[in-house]
């Protein structure tokens, strides 16, 4: 460890993204790894209707729904870190030789403007240092469209993010296969437009990976 980050360690204490407790190193609290909500082998891995398949190390429930809570909403950019590394060993272990480049799901200007950073952007970051590469730019969102989080109907998520993506001016995706990366996957709506937005720019194949699955009624059986 660097002298800098020595001291940025000293001024700001690494804490557990989930309990916040004070750690000597980022990373997940022995309490909180042994007790969180995290996926099953055969739950990793969310496949969707329209071939949609999303990995997530963790349920969108209790301490982590909290944990990306406040990375979205109240400035804990820092948790971003920890989250992408979980993400990394999730999305290595199960789409492993699927992609070979990694991008995030964007979003707004207006919204980035507001909270000062992209959540999915720092994950895909996050996610990338694990990896030794960087993520790319290859997304818009063209409007500052109601949160998904406020919306409950499937239908209703579908139409509210119908057409706000495109790819950005002079970004390439054709012939790659792309990892796209976001916080939460719920209903998989979003991803699955930002999903049609690369395929449409000629992307081989698209995988995504979140943070955590939103459980839906079957996974509780």
């Amino acid at each position: 460890m660097s002298v800098w980050e020595q001291l940025l360690n000293l001024l700001f204490p690494p804490k557990c993204p989930f309990c916040r407790r004070i750690l000597d190193s980022p990373g997940v609290c022995d309490t909180c790894r042994k007790e969180l909500p995290w996926t099953e082998e055969h739950e990793a891995v969310r496949e969707g209707t329209d071939g949609l398949r999303c990995a997530a190390p963790l349920w969108y429930e209790g301490k982590v729904r909290e944990a990306i809570l406040r990375l979205k909403f109240y400035g804990a950019a820092a948790t971003a870190e920890t989250l992408g590394a979980l993400m990394a060993q999730c999305a290595a272990e199960h789409l492993s030789g699927e992609f070979d480049l990694v991008t995030w799901v964007p979003v707004s200007r207006k919204r980035r403007w507001k909270r000062g950073y992209d959540q999915a952007e720092l994950l895909a970051r996050a996610v990338c240092r694990a990896w030794g590469v960087k993520p790319v730019a290859l997304l818009r969102k063209t409007m500052n469209n109601p949160a998904q989080s406020g919306l409950k109907e499937d239908a209703a998520r579908r139409a509210n993010v119908l057409g706000v993506y495109e790819m950005r001016p002079g970004a390439e995706v054709s012939g790659r296969r792309v990892l796209l990366i976001d916080d939460v996957c719920t209903t998989g709506a979003t991803l699955t437009e930002c999903s049609k937005a690369l395929r449409e720019a000629g992307a081989d194949a698209v995988v995504c990976a979140c943070v955590a699955h939103a459980r839906r009624e079957r996974d509780r059986r």
